[in-house]
């Protein structure tokens, strides 16, 4: 028993922590009384499933409460509590405390619980009528999912817990790194994914222990997948954007740890998404889905105990803690359940049909999806290889950077060659003629895109060779750097087949909706014919939107083939050249303090911000001022970039260190081609992925116009936003400077 829970028992006044510790027993209480409702329900007793649908409710209001509770805590600045001391302080912006309600460890876990109790609201609201048979069982995983996370709250993660001796004057302020507006985003919506996927799991559960495995429970969780694997993507993308601009380490994505838990999931729910297909048009991969579904669910859970565990290192991961046992317990429970569930319903599961052909789609999603899980495996052993290494070996292991990106590359461009093949193939069986005419245009494409890349990748600065150091001694080694260096050239041919693919899928489509058209006397503008297209069948041409933008991310993380990085060392008036610009030190300035400071900059309490200016010029054009800078907090300092982004190539400066005797600054400086086109690509994915949802919404019909008009904004929408992130954005303006005095 928690000394926070005393009060509650008569030894002293209820303070808000108490209320909070008693809320989440609450919690507990609720979720093991809808649990067994749920299952009373199930055996026999109908009726009861009103009431286990109202202690789901009820279950979710009471964690809404708890959040509440200790989000007023961080706004009344009760230090009291460890949790909110340990997170903020009474120089911190009401917005990041707010936010920091999901910055630390206990208070991450409550947060996580109001994401499931939302899903489980939504849920049970949108069940109503639906799927009765499979409602109890449905309503009882959610309530073990909750419980367990209830428990871990009220016994080894307690975020009401309270010191002992008594409350603090200040707190330890809130971590540097996540004073960013992205840290805002991120962590709520890759959450949101994770527990996105609870609800397909609970229908898998259901699904197995009622015997109802036919395309039922599929169809019921297509929305659900969806949409989670919407949120991980909107997760995984604003993870990448915050540790661009906050770590200043010059790239996006490191392959540590916690960036590894959150891609694991997403790779496995991509290839659920294309997986299901074939279940409902084949009666095909009942077992595949099943175990993809638990999988991604499980894999949620792994990636929340690495990141939460301790016991893997990594910048993004919170400190050791005893919380582990826990999860590895929950885990064990989820594998057992599934593997029991699937051996106990296997004669169910067993196809009643098979691949009829080699040469067809299913095939290639078959074949697609073995490559995504394979991705996962290799991404999965490679991150927890170190952690058995030290537990059993008592070896420290590390598998960095290095060994992903040797590696990964080729099973990432061979699904993205097989995203690209899919559509070419017809469904049962394929005719030679048919894969003739399907591939003519395609492989065109990549020839052509491969003989221009070879040709004027060179003249723009991208060649489409790109020769590194050998990775290993001997042939072995030679073969790989030379198979390593045509990535760049393979990637961008790639790239052109599957937009050629994609185009044609998009032609046949007009082509034939307006020789209909026609026929019927009733002719449609082309325009016209491509949106009634899409909206006629938005989940086909919305997956088609994502796999564009699945190139332009391609495209863009190939550009850190020709990403280009030094490291300098510079006195005022002094200057450094990197591919064309020239950079000149004129100084630094500290905020508060400088009169070129801005108002906001004044009254800024929080942090000293040191800024050092650089003048840009590009062949002895002036293009203005870029101050990288370093915000100085009471505990530690965060690095903030200056950045001018665009959609050729992205200027990243940093600012490593700075002598305030001398003004010596030592500078990271890093021309990164492309990287926009992940941005771009993230957003068209998101397009894509909100209109093959659109079908699925349970909202009125827009109607044909209705949903052009709604495509057209979200378009407009996304555009605007695209061009404000990738419009030039230097820290300040000045009036140009001299010719003469910025360099050649």
């Amino acid at each position: 028993m928690t000394e926070s829970m005393l009060p509650i028992l008569g030894e002293g006044p209820l303070t808000l922590a108490d209320f909070g510790a008693a809320v989440l027993c609450a919690v507990l209480l609720g979720a093991s009384y809808t649990f067994a409702v749920a299952l009373r329900a199930a055996a026999g007793r109908p009726h009861l499933l009103v009431a286990a649908r109202l202690g789901a409710y009820a279950t979710s209001c009471l964690v809404l409460l708890g959040v509440l509770l200790l989000s007023y805590a961080f706004v009344a600045h009760d230090f009291s509590i460890r949790y909110v001391a340990r997170y903020s302080d009474r120089s911190t912006h009401w917005v990041y405390l707010l936010t920091a309600l999901w910055g630390g460890q206990d208070g991450s876990l409550l947060w996580w619980l109001l994401l499931t109790s939302a899903n489980v609201t939504v849920a049970v609201n949108w069940l109503k009528g639906r799927y009765r048979p499979l409602q109890p069982y449905v309503i009882a995983t959610l309530m073990v999912v909750i419980a367990f996370f209830a428990l871990l709250m009220i016994f080894a993660a307690n975020p009401f817990q309270t010191f002992l001796d008594g409350a603090r004057r200040d707190g330890e302020g809130l971590n540097a790194l996540l004073r960013n507006p992205w840290m805002i985003i991120h962590p709520p919506a890759l959450y949101a994914g994770f527990v996105g996927c609870t609800v397909p799991f609970a229908f898998a559960v259901a699904a197995l222990v009622t015997g109802r495995l036919d395309s039922e429970w599929i169809l019921a969780i297509r929305k659900w997948m969806l949409s989670a694997w919407l949120l991980l993507t909107l997760g995984n993308v604003l993870g990448m954007v915050w540790a661009y601009e906050e770590l200043g380490w010059g790239g996006m994505w490191n392959w540590d740890p916690v960036e590894n838990a959150a891609f694991l999931p997403w790779l496995t729910a991509s290839a659920y998404v294309h997986s299901t297909m074939i279940q409902e048009r084949r009666a095909m991969l009942k077992v595949w889905n099943v175990v993809l579904i638990a999988g991604t669910f499980f894999l949620t859970i792994l990636g929340t105990f690495m990141t939460r565990s301790g016991m893997i290192a990594s910048v993004h991961s919170f400190a050791q803690s005893s919380i582990g046992e826990y999860f590895v317990w929950f885990m064990g429970l989820i594998v057992v359940t599934t593997i029991a569930l699937i051996a106990w319903r296997w004669p169910l599961l067993r196809a009643q049909t098979r691949i009829e052909s080699l040469l067809s789609r299913e095939s290639a999603f078959v074949l697609n999806n073995w490559a995504l899980v394979a991705l996962m495996l290799f991404v999965l052993v490679s991150t927890l290889v170190p952690l058995f290494a030290e537990t059993l070996l008592g070896e420290k292991l590390l598998l960095g950077a290095p060994h992903y990106n040797l590696w990964v590359p080729p099973l990432a461009l061979l699904v993205f060659l097989l995203m690209g093949l899919a559509p070419l193939f017809g469904w049962r069986k394929t005719s030679p003629d048919s894969l003739r005419a399907a591939f003519r245009w395609p492989l065109a494409g990549l020839v052509a895109g491969a003989l221009l890349h070879v040709l004027l990748g060179p003249v723009i600065g991208l060649p489409a060779i790109v020769l590194e150091d050998a990775p290993f001694a001997g042939p072995l080694g030679v073969v790989m750097q030379y198979s390593s260096a045509a990535y760049p050239l393979v990637t961008i041919a790639l790239a052109v087949f599957n937009t050629v693919v994609i185009g044609q899928e998009f032609v046949r489509g007009v082509r034939a909706r307006r020789s209909a058209a026609e026929q019927r006397s009733k002719p449609e503008a082309l325009p016209v014919a491509l949106l009634r297209l899409v909206d006629r069948n938005r989940r086909r041409y919305g997956g088609y939107i994502v796999h564009l933008g699945v190139i332009a991310a391609f495209v863009g993380l190939a550009g850190s083939a020709w990403s280009v990085h030094r490291e300098v060392t510079l006195l005022p008036g002094e200057t450094a050249t990197l591919t064309g610009y020239t950079f000149r030190y004129d100084g630094s300035r500290t905020c508060p303090g400088s009169p070129a400071c801005t108002p906001a900059q004044h009254a800024d309490r929080e942090k000293r911000m040191v800024y050092a200016t650089l003048a840009v010029s590009r062949r002895g054009h002036y293009l203005g001022i870029i101050e990288p800078a370093q915000f100085v907090y009471a505990r530690e300092s965060t690095t903030e970039i200056g950045l001018w982004r665009g959609f050729r190539e992205d200027l990243y400066v940093s600012l490593l260190a700075l002598d305030s005797t001398s003004q010596r600054a030592t500078l990271g400086l890093f021309v990164n081609p492309l990287v926009g086109w992940v941005w771009i690509g993230a957003a068209i994915m998101v397009l894509g992925a909100t209109v093959s949802l659109w079908s699925e919404l349970e909202v009125r019909r827009l109607g044909a116009w209705g949903f052009v008009r709604a495509v057209t904004t979200a378009m407009t929408a996304a555009l605007l936003g695209l061009i404000l992130a990738l419009a030039p954005s230097p820290a300040r303006t000045t009036e140009p400077a001299p010719a003469a005095a910025i360099g050649p």
